[in-house]
This record gives structure tokens, C-alpha cells and sequence, in this order.
């Protein structure tokens, strides 16, 4: 556990004598009111409070932001309130801590909806102070260090939110070594045995990969000497994360890895020329390989990285990755806005840092658009996740955008009306389709026409979050006018059927009573939850039937309800919608385990996609339904799955007997071979939950002359 000396030794190095002694005075505020709360681990509560302080002091962040570290879960987990606080540290450290109190009192309908709410709250605080995400940060790093003691299935569903948008935020402001920290430690909760046998193996090279870094370094500093390059040479071991990652994405085994370490030019001159000097030379004492090169300084990553990237043929033929900077490009790359951000009163102009903060936030308020939680945080993952290219417009002026933008991204990150009357694009003088893929160093122009509209099929290839989210927000308002007018006709019909009068009904105070218990404002609200399908308009028209027709109907609907139950899949129970038929897609094929939505379809009930299916992300939100597993008794259920192997003999009974040893039936197998001695083993196989289905896949991984296992779903 982290001492408060330790906390004040550091502190008083760049803070003022006041402001040490108000960390001592919130050190023992902290203390009392956390007196008796224990950890999972058993350890005193307020260890956490400290550790977070810890890893803000060596931020080097200011007082107000060290002492909400100290502070900031005092107002949710004890009796202090926030007048406490103000009064006894101020408004500053009050307003920051208020920004942090969590949302968990509040009582929501999912998981997904409490999480998207949790983030809501974050980003509209940071919107206000950045220093508020950072403390955010900085307690998601120490609950990651200490998760072992939560169960399995939270250890589960923590991991996965920070390697989904904690470690991306992280990223978002340039703080690599907490980025790095956290997928590291989300990937060993999410895949123990792939991390550890990763770990076993890095392990067993370790000695081989120091003695060859340590060549390199040499080789290095002696040619920065004869060039008169001030500076010193870092070799890093790449963290397990990247390393899998690659492995992932390039589909290779970890012997193929040869750029395990990653050497770092850090000159001590701020003048960039030198880093273009240390690049030529490196290129002059080894070949570079071609389209590895990276510049970083003329065109900076949109977190504001700054480095000269390059790959380069090094000794024995071994491929190595160099990185060079100054020693301020240095210190942005590590501790991102953390090692820039100034606190003042009055600035008259924006710096670096707060440009870079400026454009999270425009990034975040698109995302405040978007109403349906999980849409908000699918859109908030994709929006987090940038691999950018560089355009340019008409102008000159130059434009990031994640890599497979189009020019409807390009439209659309101009400006909204220009996204929405786009109806074509030049790229370096000529037309192209609105689906090109951006290249780096493209121009890019746009053609518009007054009076167009987005496209629902628009959907199928933008990649920014702000074109996702502004067509989706025209489609449906498209789909709610059509909803509107079916529900009315719906409606009408049956009130017609029963010899009642629509028109005079609507206005009725029997109307206003569904109002309220629909949840909606206005009978258009009401008529479009009947288009959707959400909402059966015989329901409604029975509440205006006379009591001896209303017995009978319920009956009826008695009758129906448990006639359609018996057609729902087994497994699954809905939130708040009777009456309707369920059954799984086929596209992405579900299992118990996977998360999962539904999707109501006009005549065909509700569909249950898998959230990674493809297809959801292209679903109208108001059509969206949260929906469980709910196992009772043990089923099978089909999934698809791809081994990609080595083509010798004997492979395909290998990997057929360790599906068979899983207890598990293979209904379908499709074998492929390919030119360069590989095959290509298609399975469908009968699972009864996604632990099996991981149980199947890791043992096939096992063996010798298996490349890669993968799920397949259908796009």
C-alpha cells in the first residue's frame, strides 16, 4: 500500500507548501469517513483512495485534481456530502468530486442501459473539466490491478468495458503507459490462458531478445555520436496486448513475430530537423522496409502523437522497429495531456493540449445525440478506435478520418447539411463511388444537391461516428413518419372493427390514461410504438370495450398468449413485450453466453441477434428490445466455426476428435485446401453455451499445425 509520505514526498516537489498540507488535511478527512470499510481483498477501503492519488501525483497533475483522487469516493460509499467537501476544500475540489459520484443508486432496466448512463455522466462532467476523466482513469487503473478478488462473471464484464473504452480514452489523451497497463491487464481477465501462454513464451526468449536489444542500442548511439546527435536509445519489450493483436490481425504464429521490441530515438534538441537527420540515418545504416515508414510530425495522430516511425532490415535480418522524437514528443507520448495540462485562471489563447481536448469533446457531444443506449455505445466504441488516413480538401487543409472513411465520412465531418445533400465526390479530380476508401494523401471534394437525403444503405460503409450517428438520426425520424401513419391505420381498422368512433376516442381521458401507462407524451408517440410492433392495437382498442366484451377478449388473448409462448425459443425472456413470436437469427447463430438483443420485424416477432452481428448495427434503434438468456434446462444450439490449419495428413481427425472428446455433435463439415499448404476446416457444431464453445476452441488451438480458430458470422 502507497504511504501518504510517499504521496507528500512527491507532491511537494512541484506544489506549493499550502497545497501539500491540504492533502495531508484531505488524507485524514479520507481516513475517517472510510473507517471500518474493507476491500474484497480485505485490505482497509482506503487503500483505493490513495493508490488513485498515487497515480495522479505521478501524473504530476495539480492539488485539486490529487485531492478528488483522495476524495472521490467519499460522497457515494460514506455519510460526507458534498457541502462537506466544499466547505472544507473548496468549490473546485466539491464541483470535481460531484462530477465523479457515480450513478449506481439509480435503478436502470440493463446493463447496457446503466453502463451507457455511467458514461453519459463521465462525458458531460469531462465537458466541464477534463481533470474529472482523468481521476476516472486513474481509479479504473488501480480496480483493474486488484480485480482477482471479484467473481468471474464481473471480473468478465470489467475487463471488457475497460479494453472497449477505458484503455481506447486513455488513448484518445496520449497517456500510452496507462493504455498500455489496462489492455494488458483487461486481455489477461478475458483470455487467461492465450495471455499466460503468451507470457511463457516472451518469457523464454527474454535472455535471447536482451542480448540482441542491447546489440542494436549500440550499434545505435555509436552512429548517433559520429552524426553528433544528442540523445539516448530506448529497446522495449512490445506489451502482450500488441503482440496478440498482431498475431490476431496478421494470422501469425508467435515464432513468426520477429519485431518483439520496439527501439526508441529520444533526442534531447527540440528542433524537429533532427529527428529527420536521425532517420536518415538510420535508413543509411539499414534498408528500410517499404510502406513501414510513418511520419507523425508533419501529419500527428489525432491524440497528438508526435514520432517518426520506421521499420528497417536490422542485424542477422531480423526486422526492427525504430520510433524517434524529441524529448518533448516524448514526454506528450507518455503522459499525454496529463504532462501538458495548466490549470490558470485566465488564458487568453489555446495551447496544444487544449486543442486536443477540444476536439474529444466535439467527439463526445456527437455522441450525446444518440438516445438508445446501446447505440450510444456501440457508436462511442467506433468513435474511440481511430486508425486514421490523411485527405486533403480543395484548400490544402488536411483531415484525419479512422482508416476505410469514405467521402460521405468526409461530407459529413465538414458539416451536417453538406453530409446530408451529398449525392457524389471527386478524389483527386475524379468521380469515385460514395464507397471509396480514403487513401492517405487524397483530395478530396464533395458534390451536393439542395434537397437530397441520406440513404439508409449509407450505413453499410461509413466508419465515423458522427456519419453513423446523423444518418441514423435522419432514417429514423423516416421510419417513425411511416411507423406513425401504419399505427394509425392499424388503429383505425380496429376501432372500426368494434364499432367504435377513432376520432372522438383519441381525445378521450381514457386515451390520456394509456399515455401514461405507455410511457409516451403524445397519441403520434403511442401510434408509432403500434407501428413498431411494440405495442398490439387490439390492446389498446380493449381498454374502450364494455366490461362483458372486455372479459371475453381477455380470454382470447389468454388463449393467444399461451398458444405464441410455446413458439418462443427456449432460453429467452423478454423486458416488457407480450404477445409475440421469437426466434433466433440465422446470420450470427446465439448462444447462451453471448450478449444478445432483439429486434422486433413487422410480421415476424423478434428476432435475437448476437450484439457483434453484423447486421444490428445497420437495425433502427426504436425497434431495439433488451432481451436475457434464461436456461432452465440444458439445450444445443448451432454455431459456426473455422479452423485454419496446416494441410497434413491426419489433421482433420485431430481436430474432429477434440470437438467429439467436448461431448459436443458436428452437424456439417467443409474442408478447403489452399496453394500454400494450408486447409480451410468449416464446422457447425451443436454447443450448449458459448464456455463450451471456448473449451472446443482452445483445445483445437492446442494442436501443432493449427494456425487459427475463429466463430463465423454470416455479414
Amino acid at each position: 500500500m502507497i504511504r501518504i509520505t510517499d504521496i507528500l514526498d512527491k507532491a511537494q516537489s512541484y506544489l506549493s507548501a499550502e497545497e501539500v498540507e491540504m492533502i495531508q488535511k484531505a488524507y485524514v478527512f479520507s481516513a475517517s469517513v472510510h473507517q471500518g470499510q474493507v476491500r474484497l481483498s480485505g485490505e482497509p477501503y482506503l487503500t483505493h483512495p490513495m493508490e488513485v492519488a498515487g497515480i495522479l501525483v505521478d501524473l504530476k497533475l495539480d492539488a485539486a485534481t490529487i485531492l478528488t483522487g483522495i476524495l472521490h469516493d467519499t460522497v457515494e460509499d460514506t455519510v460526507a456530502t458534498i457541502e462537506q467537501i466544499e466547505e472544507a476544500f473548496g468549490k473546485e475540489v466539491a464541483f470535481l468530486v460531484d462530477g465523479l459520484t457515480k450513478i449506481g443508486k439509480i435503478t436502470f432496466g440493463s446493463q447496457v442501459e446503466k453502463q451507457a448512463e455511467n458514461f453519459r455522466k463521465m462525458m458531460l462532467a469531462m465537458s466541464s473539466d477534463i481533470r474529472i476523466l482523468l481521476v476516472r482513469l486513474a481509479d479504473r487503473v488501480h480496480n483493474m490491478r486488484t480485480l482477482e478478488f471479484q467473481t468471474a462473471e464481473k471480473q468478465q464484464y470489467i475487463a471488457k468495458e475497460t479494453l472497449d473504452l477505458y484503455a481506447p480514452l486513455a488513448n484518445r489523451l496520449g497517456i500510452n503507459w496507462m493504455k498500455v497497463e489496462l489492455e494488458d491487464l483487461a486481455f489477461r481477465y478475458l483470455d487467461y490462458e492465450t495471455y499466460n501462454e503468451l507470457a511463457k513464451r516472451v518469457a523464454k526468449k527474454k535472455q535471447q531478445r536482451e542480448k540482441y536489444t542491447n546489440e542494436v542500442k549500440t550499434i545505435i548511439k555509436r552512429e548517433m555520436d559520429g552524426f553528433g546527435l544528442q540523445g539516448e536509445v530506448e529497446g522495449r519489450a512490445k506489451h502482450f496486448y500488441s503482440i496478440y493483436r498482431k498475431m490476431e490481425e496478421q494470422n501469425l504464429d508467435f515464432d513468426d513475430v520477429y519485431d518483439l521490441t520496439a527501439f526508441r530515438l529520444i533526442l534531447d534538441s527540440d528542433k524537429e530537423k533532427e529527428c529527420y537527420e536521425a532517420l536518415s540515418m538510420v535508413h543509411a545504416l539499414w534498408k528500410p522496409v517499404p510502406g513501414r515508414f510513418k511520419d507523425y510530425i508533419a501529419m500527428p495522430k489525432a491524440n497528438h502523437y508526435r514520432s517518426l516511425h520506421t521499420t528497417v532490415i536490422g542485424p542477422y535480418g531480423e526486422r526492427v522497429e525504430i520510433q524517434i522524437r524529441t524529448r518533448a514528443m516524448h514526454e506528450w507520448a507518455e503522459g499525454g495531456i496529463a504532462a501538458h495540462w495548466r490549470y490558470k485562471e485566465k488564458r487568453a489563447e489555446l495551447g496544444e493540449d487544449d486543442e486536443q481536448i477540444r476536439k474529444l469533446r466535439e467527439l463526445l457531444e456527437t455522441q450525446q445525440e444518440l438516445k438508445n443506449p446501446r447505440e450510444f455505445m456501440s457508436n462511442l466504441k467506433l468513435a474511440l478506435f481511430p486508425d486514421e488516413v490523411y485527405v486533403f480538401t480543395p484548400r490544402g487543409d488536411v483531415q484525419s478520418f479512422p482508416r476505410g472513411a469514405t467521402p460521405i465520412d468526409f461530407a459529413y465531418g465538414i458539416h451536417t447539411d453538406i453530409g446530408n445533400q451529398c449525392i457524389g465526390a471527386k478524389v483527386n479530380r475524379a468521380i469515385v463511388p460514395l464507397k471509396y476508401q480514403l487513401r492517405n494523401g487524397d483530395t478530396v471534394e464533395i458534390i451536393t444537391q439542395a434537397g437530397h437525403h441520406p440513404s439508409k444503405d449509407w450505413l453499410k460503409y461509413v466508419v465515423t461516428s458522427k456519419a453513423i450517428a446523423k444518418i441514423k438520426s435522419w432514417v429514423k425520424v423516416e421510419e417513425r413518419t411511416k411507423s406513425v401513419a401504419l399505427g394509425r391505420e392499424l388503429l383505425e381498422k380496429e376501432f372500426r372493427k368494434n364499432h367504435l368512433k377513432f376520432n372522438q376516442l383519441i381525445k378521450s381521458e381514457e386515451m390520456k390514461k394509456l399515455y401514461e401507462e405507455y410511457s409516451v407524451a403524445a397519441l403520434d408517440d403511442l401510434l408509432a410504438l403500434i407501428g413498431y410492433g411494440r405495442v398490439s392495437a387490439k390492446r389498446i382498442v380493449h381498454q374502450f370495450l364494455p366490461e362483458t366484451d372486455r372479459a371475453a377478449g381477455e380470454d382470447t388473448t389468454t388463449k393467444i398468449r399461451t398458444r405464441t409462448s410455446e413458439q418462443a425459443p427456449v432460453g429467452i425472456s423478454l423486458t416488457g413485450i407480450e404477445d409475440v413470436m421469437v426466434r433466433f437469427a440465422k446470420c450470427c447463430n446465439p448462444i447462451p453466453g453471448d450478449e444478445i438483443v432483439g429486434y422486433i420485424s413487422r410480421g415476424r416477432g423478434i428476432s435475437i441477434h448476437t450484439t457483434l452481428c453484423p447486421k444490428a448495427r445497420d437495425m433502427d434503434p426504436e425497434r431495439l428490445v433488451d432481451v436475457q438468456w434464461s436456461i432452465k434446462e440444458k439445450h444445443t444450439y448451432p454455431v459456426d466455426m473455422r479452423v485454419v490449419c496446416r494441410d497434413k495428413k491426419g489433421i482433420l481427425a485431430e481436430v474432429s476428435s477434440v470437438i467429439s472428446s467436448m461431448d459436443t455433435n458436428i452437424s456439417r463439415a467443409e474442408i478447403t485446401t489452399k496453394p500454400d499448404i494450408e486447409a480451410v476446416l468449416d464446422f457447425r457444431i451443436d454447443v450448449n453455451d458459448l464456455n463450451q464453445f471456448n473449451q472446443i476452441v482452445s483445445g483445437i488451438k492446442k494442436l501443432k499445425d493449427v494456425i487459427y480458430v475463429e466463430r463465423v458470422r454470416k455479414q
